[in-house]
């Protein structure tokens, strides 16, 4: 099994040529998902005593299962939030599988640790972190903000311990209604309560809103404590970016870390025309951006950036007889900034991307997504069947079609899914349908808007 045969050859040869020809294929198909039944009439049993073969299990993976995926590159592909890799990126996430790396430790990892820190380098300048700022690439958004979190309570606890103060009876973190999902899920997960803030009328989490939530939370004699403040740089839904400058001041006075999620949004810091939305990030202690998003890495890569990285590596480093040989001096370890151990170099294809077409590329790619999505706002206002849910901040439209039932609209993306046109699925928005076009895809293109929302006449 682990020998170089004529069959393995073969096999190489094959997979290579079709890697190749889905990184450069055009156009791409939008394909779709299948029926669990369609699947095993199609596919049957794969996994079998004696396997089926290198060759046949390519077969299958080409022919049927990839097709019954939908291609998040697709130029059209409008829901959630897509993934564009760069051709760069994609071929070096071959060469990484290929090396067999290990990316939690510098000792078994330095040269592929040096290259990560390059990129997590210049994404800490984008934000204005100070020079001894540095992070790790993690799986997603999700556990980037989970990971600084913990880092934050652990953070707030060694403060109370060195001040001689008693722990409060709740922990809690504070966050607007807009947040992420994935922080109530980390509030969760770490036994802490999730303290809602009301966003203002944009949907913002604001300075005001931030210091009324923290003083009836002391007036109430709960004897919670917020350790953290969670500010968005980009609501997945409709792209809004936090009062970061506001949230970061109420922060510091009341000692709370300040961490700001930018999973998504965090990309447009590397265009000069959004970056202003993005002041006060300069004076938060933690933010995350996820290259697989808006920054054309593939899946899975979201880099977890800290202010003072010493106090993530207080909260996370393990400690165990069969690691301490890990620790040779001040060398760097990404496990010990998340919750991991075990981790792929998957910065990699990031920074090998970034190396290869410069950070002027990149800046210049994300512009021309802002042109497209200002192209699709202006032409939702020009449509007299569709109006606006609210005014597009980053590359996230939002819009209603004006008359429609609930059920028209599933019934649309559906159609639209099926035809291999675009894949646009609803929303809810203060608990109203509407439809969304996140335009994060440098090869989405003005006239693949207006096919879209052309369809939306009938």
């Amino acid at each position: 099994m682990h020998e170089w045969t004529e069959a393995t050859e073969s096999l190489s040869a094959g997979v290579l040529a079709y890697a190749q020809e889905r990184i450069h294929l055009h156009p791409i198909p939008l394909d779709g998902p299948k029926a669990l039944d369609a699947l095993l009439a199609e596919v049957g049993q794969t996994i079998t005593p004696d396997g089926i073969g290198g060759q046949e299990a390519l077969r299958l993976f080409a022919e049927v299962l990839a097709p019954a995926c939908i291609s998040v590159d697709h130029p059209r592909y409008f829901s959630f939030i897509p993934c564009a890799p760069t051709p760069a990126s994609t071929l070096f996430d071959l060469v990484v599988s290929a090396s067999s790396l290990y990316g939690g430790s510098w000792l078994e990892g330095a040269g592929a640790v040096y290259a990560e820190n390059q990129a997590l380098r210049w994404l800490a300048d984008l934000a204005g972190f100070p020079a001894g700022a540095g992070g790790v690439f993690v799986q997603g958004g999700t556990l980037g903000n989970v990971s600084a979190l913990i880092a934050a309570r652990h953070w707030a606890r060694t403060q109370l311990q060195m001040a001689g103060s008693p722990m409060p009876a709740r922990w809690a973190v504070a966050a607007s209604a807009e947040a992420h999902s994935s922080i109530a899920g980390a509030a969760a997960a770490m036994d802490v309560d999730l303290l809602a803030v009301e966003p203002d009328e944009v949907g913002r989490l604001t300075a005001p809103a931030l210091e009324r939530a923290l003083a009836a939370e002391r007036e109430s004699g709960s004897g919670r404590r917020a350790f953290a403040v969670v500010a968005t740089g980009g609501t997945t839904n409709l792209g809004i970016v936090d009062d970061l400058v506001g949230v970061g001041v109420v922060a510091r006075l009341e000692g709370l870390w300040m961490h700001v999620d930018g999973a998504y949004g965090g990309a447009a810091l590397a265009a000069p025309s959004a970056r202003p939305l993005f002041a006060g990030i300069e004076d938060a202690d933690s933010f995350v951006v996820d290259p697989h998003k808006w920054l054309f890495a593939p899946f899975d890569c979201a880099a977890l950036v800290y202010r003072e990285p010493a106090k993530a590596r207080a909260a996370h480093v393990q400690h165990a007889g069969y690691l301490e040989p890990l620790r040779t001096g001040e060398e760097w370890s990404p496990s010990d900034y998340a919750l991991h151990l075990t981790r792929r170099a998957r910065g990699l294809p990031f920074w090998f991307s970034l190396a290869t077409y410069g950070t002027k590329a990149y800046s210049d790619a994300v512009e021309r997504t802002l042109e497209v999505a200002r192209h699709a706002e202006a032409s939702v206002r020009s449509r007299p069947e569709l109006e606006l849910v609210a005014e597009r901040q980053l590359s996230v439209v939002a819009f209603r079609r004006i008359g429609w039932t609930d059920a028209q609209y599933y019934v649309w993306s559906k159609r639209l899914l099926e035809a291999g046109t675009a894949f646009v699925v609803p929303t809810t928005h203060r608990g109203e349908v509407a439809l969304r076009l996140a335009i994060v895809n440098p090869r989405s293109t003005e006239a693949d808007v207006d096919l879209v929302l052309d369809s939306l006449r009938d």
